[in-house]
């Protein structure tokens, strides 16, 4: 038996843990509800599971709602082999996941890097997957842009590895500069977002995963090339059009590649399901064919 570290909010993540032991450490998941169809949540960077939860404590009464941490992030194991923490690595993690528990009829949602994640491993395994619901992410080539040029001579040098692994700089202040209206992410929960990484050591994952923005650009590319493998899926695109980094000309790219997407755009940053829950579980429901 695992016993929960002392710092989660039990009352607001109210969920029975499960584990996958990996050969680089244990993958902490949740499963709760049940029924034939399955919501399967994949978070990104700083965040985990957590970022879903009232969305799977809604979901949960009608479907099976599935939701990850990545290894090194969340509940999940900070792995002491030579895991290299990239996107690609962590897809197979969530593909071998879904395989060992046979998910089927799943409807994918995905956020930050959760996109580029979630959609690798459905891509290899398209007749599982029925719908995607996607917040703002990416799915293409990173390197030639500007920003990403920026962020990554930053993570790679000594200020960036000062500031992710001795400062905790992503969870502590990255994520709060995701919101555009900061009174939404109280000191409670954003707790539960900073206490996962409490040594240098549990912050190389993340690290990792900023270091892959630029330096996983030629994978992206790949599975961009890939889309039309799920482009005949149907698609919910949910957007925070205030959103710092992953603006509204990413948004943009992905309508003109999946232009029978419904898509809802939102007056708000870049995390969607915390700034603006109770609409975003509507349209959901909605998409879902919910009543």
């Amino acid at each position: 038996m695992t016993t929960q570290p002392n710092w989660l909010n039990t009352r607001d993540y109210p969920f029975d843990h499960h584990y996958m032991t990996m050969p680089a450490g244990r993958m902490h998941y949740l499963d709760e509800g049940q029924g034939d169809q399955v919501l399967l949540f994949v978070h990104g960077t700083p965040t985990w599971s957590f970022l879903y939860r009232d969305v799977i404590r809604a979901f949960a009464k009608k479907y099976r709602c599935v939701a990850i941490d990545h290894l090194g992030f969340g509940l999940s194991d900070v792995s002491k082999t030579t895991f290299d923490g990239t996107p690609a690595s962590h897809a197979q993690n969530l593909k071998q996941l879904i395989e060992w528990l046979d998910l089927r009829n799943i409807t994918l949602i995905v956020h930050d890097f959760g996109g580029p994640i979630g959609l690798a491993a459905a891509l290899d395994i398209s007749d599982r997957i029925d719908r995607v619901v996607l917040f703002n992410s990416w799915l293409w080539a990173t390197e030639d842009t500007p920003e990403v040029q920026k962020i990554d001579k930053l993570v790679r040098s000594w200020l960036g590895r000062f500031l992710y692994l001795r400062l905790n700089i992503s969870p502590k202040y990255l994520l709060k500069q995701g919101f555009s209206d900061k009174t939404l992410l109280p000191k409670g929960i954003h707790r539960q977002y900073i206490k996962p990484f409490p040594t240098r050591a549990s912050r190389r994952p993340l690290l990792q995963i900023a270091e892959a923005l630029a330096g996983s650009s030629d994978w992206y590319q790949e599975q961009w090339e890939r889309l039309n493998t799920l482009a005949g899926k149907e698609w919910l695109i949910l957007w925070g059009t205030k959103d710092r980094f992953i603006t509204p000309a990413f948004l943009e790219k992905w309508q003109d590649q999946l232009p029978d997407a419904q898509v809802q755009r939102f007056d708000c940053g870049h995390f969607v399901m915390e700034e603006r829950t109770e609409e975003v579980i509507e349209r959901i429901g909605r998409f879902l064919g919910r009543e």
